[in-house]
Parts: structure tokens; C-alpha cells; sequence
């Protein structure tokens, strides 16, 4: 018998179907990860409703305004994005964050006196881009203010993987990245608090004030991704949004 035969199909369409458990258990993760609720956007908006005050958000990594930073509740608003994958969208800063950070360190945009309510962080989602947006945030983030990180908890390792065009995966073409390795990395941070919510494919959160979750010893020095799968729930702190609005009340 031919196993590959078994193993691959093809529909009518030419499209590739792949048959065997280990598939179809990762299809079945991704269709239950896609149900949970709520999404990000609610989880930031709560946050900044926290605040008696105007509040000041900024939001690194667009794409499509319409996914979220349409829909965000502030005072004031300001969109990081280089624009390579959504041309179409207005963008308040249409550079990298790198260059944003810098431009508003040398006070050549908006002022490097501002600090922001909230900081959501949704760019290219490898840990040492992310980890480096961390750092740049941390400056511009007031002392009760928080930072939001999407996409924390991939669910696999196929959805954790490094290369996001492979797209031919058991993870299809959903990618989380490596931002989870920036986000733990920061959860052993004793300066920070910080929990992961269990919805949208984790939506991480830090915090230099708010007892949200204490920080941990690094029990994963080489951020291995089975070991991370293993002690999940206690390594990204993950948690329910009920559990956070209770924390915050």
C-alpha cells in the first residue's frame, strides 16, 4: 500500500486535503481557538474604560483599520503601520515601529513628552521584533497604563511556527508566530505584571502597576515550545476575561 496515497488527496478543485489524526485534531484546535470570545478589541476597550479620564491609545501593526483600531474607544488615537500588507488603509505613521520609536525619541513626531493609556502591540509577530516593541512601549506608557500583545497562545506548534508562509502546514494559513517567546520573556520581568487572556488567540497584557499576575523565574531558558505547551497555563499566566475584569474591579 502506498501510505502517502492514504495519507493525500486531492479535491476536484486541486486543492490539497490531508486525512490523517494528527491534521485533523490541528484543524479541529484551529476551529475551536476561532469560536472563543471575546476578541481583542473588547478586551482593550475594557481596559481603557478603567480610566476616568481622556485616554491616549496606540496601536502598532494595523492592517485593516476595520479589525480593530476602527472599533477602539479613545480620546485619542494614533495607527503605526508600514502599510506593506493593507495598502489601502490610513495610517496616522506609515513607517516601521522602529522608526516610529525613534522619530518620537528625537521629538521629530507628535512629542517624546507623550504617554499613552494603552499600547497594542499587533506587528510582525517574531519575539525579537516584539520584544523590541515591548522595550520602545515601556518608555511611552504612563505608569497605570497597560500593553496589549496579540496572538500569545498559539494553540500548536504549527501555529507558533517561524515562517509564515508556510503556509502548507496542519495550522493552514493561521499563524500566531513567535510573539509568545517576547511575552513570556516579559512574564519573567519582576517589574511587570502581566496575565494572558484566553480568548483570540491570546491576548497577552503588561502592566508596571496593576497586580494582574506576578512575575516568574524562567523555567524555560530556551524557549522550547513543548515545554511552553506543557506548563502553559502557568507560564503565560493564561486566564479567562472574567477572571481579569474581577482582578480590575
Amino acid at each position: 500500500m502506498n501510505i502517502f496515497k492514504k495519507i493525500k488527496t486531492y479535491n476536484k478543485h486541486g486543492r490539497r486535503v490531508v486525512n490523517d489524526p494528527f491534521h485533523k485534531n490541528t484543524l479541529e484546535i484551529t476551529k475551536s481557538e476561532l469560536k472563543k470570545t471575546p476578541k481583542r478589541t473588547e478586551v482593550i476597550n475594557f481596559l481603557l474604560s478603567l480610566f476616568k479620564r481622556e485616554t491616549c491609545y496606540l496601536e502598532i501593526g494595523v492592517r485593516n483599520p476595520e479589525h480593530n483600531y476602527n472599533h477602539i474607544n479613545a480620546k485619542t488615537k494614533y495607527s503605526v503601520d508600514p502599510g506593506v500588507e493593507y495598502k489601502e488603509s490610513s495610517i496616522d505613521f506609515k513607517m516601521t515601529s522602529d522608526s516610529f520609536f525613534d522619530k518620537l525619541n528625537n521629538n521629530e513626531i507628535l512629542s517624546k513628552d507623550i504617554k499613552f493609556d494603552v499600547i497594542f502591540i499587533d506587528g510582525l509577530h517574531l519575539a525579537e521584533q516584539v520584544d523590541l516593541d515591548v522595550k520602545n512601549s515601556l518608555d511611552f506608557i504612563k505608569e497605570d497604563g497597560f500593553i496589549v500583545l496579540h496572538d500569545c497562545n498559539p494553540p500548536t506548534q504549527w501555529h507558533a511556527r517561524e515562517d509564515y508562509e508556510y503556509k502548507n502546514s496542519p495550522a493552514s494559513g493561521y499563524w500566531n508566530g513567535t510573539t509568545w517567546k517576547a511575552f513570556l520573556k516579559s512574564r519573567f520581568n519582576p517589574k511587570l505584571y502581566s496575565c494572558c487572556i484566553d480568548t483570540d488567540w491570546g491576548v497577552g497584557i503588561l502592566s508596571k502597576k496593576h497586580p494582574i499576575g506576578d512575575s516568574i523565574k524562567n523555567s524555560n531558558p530556551f524557549y522550547e515550545y513543548k515545554v511552553f505547551d506543557k506548563n502553559r497555563k502557568e507560564s503565560i499566566n493564561l486566564i479567562s476575561f472574567d477572571a481579569l475584569k474581577k482582578i480590575l474591579a
